[in-house]
């Protein structure tokens, strides 16, 4: 890991989401110690991977549109389409 510290905008909304999820994620122990019905607990745990998988698209997005251009900066407009292909391709991961 690098030791660059990197604080975007969207850090704070992305650690709600996590913290969100991490409230879940605990419901899910709580469910399943309960003995709590399964399709109750798979829901939860549903809940859990979403707002994982958002806020790690969240992230990876953050960090394409700001990291990416710092490197890149100003470029020709026809090689610029591949960086904004690029960009856009990766909200389908």
């Amino acid at each position: 890991m690098t030791e660059h510290t990197h604080n975007h905008a969207s850090h704070p909304d992305i650690v709600k989401r996590l913290k969100r999820a991490s409230g879940h994620l605990i419901s899910v122990i709580s469910m399943i110690e309960a003995e709590r019905p399964c399709l109750d607990i798979a829901q939860q745990l549903y809940a859990v991977e979403k707002a994982i998988a958002q806020a790690k698209k969240a992230l990876i997005q953050d960090h394409l549109d700001h990291c990416l251009e710092d490197v890149v900066g100003t470029i020709e407009k026809d090689k610029r389409k591949t960086i904004e292909d690029f960009k856009e391709i990766t909200k389908y991961l």
